[in-house]
């Protein structure tokens, strides 16, 4: 089906996808995204550490949709923080990208003339809400995520009522372990004192899936150091 069902297509869950999107809009070859395999430390530890950023593809459930709502208090100098409004229909796997990228070390490796760092010189002054309006404007995204919303091994979805998953994005910022989803009213700390962003959100996922905040039917992704 085509990518013009919706004007930012659904991404499939994939690590290949997501490094390839991320490589082609200026992400540096140090820096790779990884299928997280399941939640046993051996499992972990077989992860490029340290982990920069955690990114889950959840499907969340009805009773948990006013639950931890987040905090503008929360957005500040520094932090990258962007909301998700209608127009940016399903574009929430690439806003977990750029909340990873944008908030960790691999934001500072960009090179000046890419997509990237163009986009955060463009946005890094713009509230939370105008963050979002400048990615929906941003035709050079747009097209990318098209052509990467038609790689990958899954069925397309047909309509909205079939997308029931949503990326969200874990990262470090200032000792807490902070989730950064745009659909909710700002960013959440998740996590106080925490200094491994991988087992952190790990843990903050196994929580919500024991409180029935989360189906069962889950992915998870990490932005790390790529493997030579």
């Amino acid at each position: 089906m085509s990518t013009e069902t919706f004007r930012w297509p659904p991404l499939e869950s994939n690590p290949e996808v997501f490094t390839d999107y991320m490589r082609g809009v200026g992400l540096t070859a140090e820096w790779a995204i990884n299928e997280l395999y399941g939640f046993d430390e051996d499992l972990l530890g077989m992860l490029p550490q340290p982990v920069m950023a955690v990114i889950a593809n959840v499907e969340r459930l009805a009773k948990a949709d006013d639950r931890q709502r987040g905090d503008a208090a929360l957005v500040k100098p520094g932090l990258f923080y962007m909301k998700q409004h209608e127009a940016l229909d399903n574009a929430c796997g690439v806003i977990a990208c750029l909340h990873a990228v944008y908030n960790t070390a691999a934001g500072a490796t960009l090179p000046a003339e890419s997509i990237l760092a163009r986009h955060l010189a463009t946005a890094s002054a713009l509230d939370p809400a105008a963050r979002a309006a400048a990615l929906e404007a941003n035709v050079e995204f747009q097209s990318v995520h098209k052509a990467m919303a038609s790689e990958g091994q899954s069925a397309m979805a047909q309509s909205q009522s079939d997308v029931r998953h949503h990326f969200v994005a874990f990262v470090l910022v200032d000792g807490n372990l902070v989730e950064l989803d745009g659909t909710k009213a700002g960013p959440l700390i998740v996590a106080e004192g925490c200094t491994d962003c991988l087992r952190g959100a790990v843990a903050a996922v196994q929580q919500r899936l024991a409180a029935g905040e989360y189906s069962d039917r889950l992915s998870m992704m990490a932005l790390c150091p790529a493997m030579n």
